[in-house]
């Protein structure tokens, strides 16, 4: 049975782990690997590693560091950043990962997303979706770490994203990335609204509330964050975390009540 998952979302840059606010101005926040070891510890749901500069610098992905993350990983390892063929996505998943996510190579080309769905099976494919909303109220994707906007609305696209074969999409909010102020329960809405896949949202959210929250109104889907599990207090010290056990229950518990509570 799949339930709300809670998910650590870490961003690589320059081989170390950075921070973002609305996308810009990343900060440094430490080594990747100490990172995968923490969450370890923790007994994390899954793990979320995109690597930001692959499609910006036209690279290809790191195979080193995903094998060197994924020998210490023991939990399932999502991987993003410059999978372009099929052929790297076999590669990555030879070395232990699990799912690979793609974006700007699926937005330019979806039928990358059913070749490697093909090859590999769908519930290894996951799409994100950097998405933004315009003056009109109008949810636009953007790729190449938020400076293009490709115009392209985002729920007749994610439509297109399940029609060709991704097993889950990632809906990452630009405006409330890093803010700490809560995530964008309309996009949320609509999106799930829009697509029977598996969804995880991302971008916005400051404290657990505001993951149980999420659960609540939507049930079965992702919680992702960065800050809220990178960073302590109001000045944001370094400082790894994740839900206990117990507290983790109780924001699970908000699903069960709302789906049950009628019976």
């Amino acid at each position: 049975m799949l339930l709300p998952r809670i998910i650590p979302c870490l961003l690589i840059q320059n081989k170390g782990l950075v921070k973002t606010v609305q996308f810009k101005d990343p900060k440094y926040v430490g080594d990747p690997i100490n990172g995968v070891k923490i969450f370890n510890e923790k007994k994390v749901d899954e793990i979320i590693i995109l690597d930001i500069d692959k499609t910006i610098l036209n690279q290809d992905p790191d195979y080193k560091m995903i094998e060197n993350l994924a020998s210490e990983c023991r939990m399932p390892f999502c991987y993003g950043g410059g999978i372009k063929t099929v052929k790297q996505a076999k590669k990555i998943f030879s070395l232990g990962v699990e799912k690979i996510a793609l974006s700007s190579s699926a937005i330019s080309n979806l039928e990358l997303v059913k070749e490697i769905a093909l090859n590999v099976g769908s519930q290894s494919v996951v799409v994100v979706l950097d998405v933004k909303k315009d003056k009109l109220g109008n949810y636009n994707v953007w790729t190449h770490n938020g400076k293009i906007n490709t115009k392209i609305e985002i729920l007749s696209f994610v439509k297109k994203v399940q029609e060709f074969g991704a097993g889950e999409v990632v809906i990452n909010s630009i405006d409330n990335d890093g803010m700490m102020t809560g995530y964008d329960f309309e996009l949320a809405a609509k999106v799930r609204s829009s697509i029977n896949l598996p969804l995880t949202i991302l971008g916005g959210a400051g404290n657990l509330s505001d993951i149980g929250q999420l659960i609540s109104n939507h049930g079965i889907i992702g919680a992702a964050a960065g800050s809220l599990f990178v960073f302590k207090g109001i000045f944001k010290a370094v400082l790894i975390s994740y839900p206990s056990y117990e507290i983790k229950y109780k924001l699970l518990n908000n699903y069960f009540f709302n789906k049950y509570s009628d019976i």
